[in-house]
């Protein structure tokens, strides 16, 4: 689906995507990695952002660097990335490895936004809470879960 939909990702959900980014914006600090990138609007938006999705044809739309593959195996090792955000593309992952992978890469940062529509919504925000002690805030659409070391 979002191979056909990649041409007009941004004039259907870019206003609602940015949205949820002006609430993650604050932990966006040093090197970025995007899970689910999408048309990469986290790097369009800000510097030194890796956008790391499964789709090739969104990739296109996103600004160098880019990589197709998974937030299941985050082709990266441990420590390359200060923050790690994702915005409304968990529901679609086997969260259970995803956390996995973000305890490996070990971020100082996080932010995600989690599709409330999603029938995994809340068993995602639980164990994400749980793992990482993140804030949730509750969004629109989206709940939105913040991990910010201040540092």
């Amino acid at each position: 689906m979002y191979d056909y939909i990649a041409p007009g990702y941004d004039e259907l959900y870019g206003e609602e995507q940015l949205k949820k980014l002006k609430i993650i914006a604050p932990i966006i600090k040093g090197k970025v990695l995007d899970l689910g990138a999408g048309t990469g609007i986290v790097a369009k938006n800000f510097p030194n952002v890796t956008s790391l999705d499964p789709s090739e044809e969104m990739l296109k739309f996103a600004p160098e660097p880019k990589i197709v593959g998974s937030a299941e195996h985050i082709p990266f090792s441990a420590g390359s990335f200060d923050t790690i955000v994702s915005l409304t593309a968990l529901h679609h992952c086997d969260i259970d490895q995803v956390i996995k992978e973000l305890k490996r890469m070990q971020p100082k940062n996080m932010g995600f936004s989690i599709l409330k529509k999603s029938k995994k919504c809340k068993e995602i925000v639980e164990k994400l809470q749980k793992e990482f002690d993140m804030k949730l805030i509750e969004e629109e659409k989206d709940r939105i879960l913040i991990k910010d070391t201040k540092s």
